[in-house]
């Protein structure tokens, strides 16, 4: 399995919309050929930060939604106004040993 960690951090203050929207999501990945599931976390110390988690068969079915469109109308709910932290951003690929 190809696990991929993406994360930020909010810079104004819209937490709470950033939860609500996730919450709401459009489902858009769950559609996709190879994708398992998805998490998202925030740290109980940093409610600003958020990590998203997903998890797929394999490297090319991540990389094949990555580049799709699906892709870009998941991220249709994000909020209006919505500022991220500079050097916040993140994203981590992994290999998946054990659960």
């Amino acid at each position: 399995m190809f696990v991929v960690v993406s994360s930020f951090a909010v810079a104004n203050g819209m937490e709470e919309e950033v939860r609500q929207a996730f919450e709401h999501r459009p489902h858009r990945v769950d559609e996709t050929p190879g994708f398992v599931r998805m998490d998202v976390v925030s740290p109980t110390k940093m409610s600003n930060e958020f990590w998203l988690i997903t998890y797929w068969t394999d490297e090319q079915s991540y990389r094949s939604w990555h580049r799709g469109h699906h892709y870009k109308e998941s991220h249709i709910g994000i909020p209006k106004g919505l500022k991220l932290m500079r050097g916040r951003t993140q994203i981590r690929y992994f290999h998946h040993i054990a659960s």
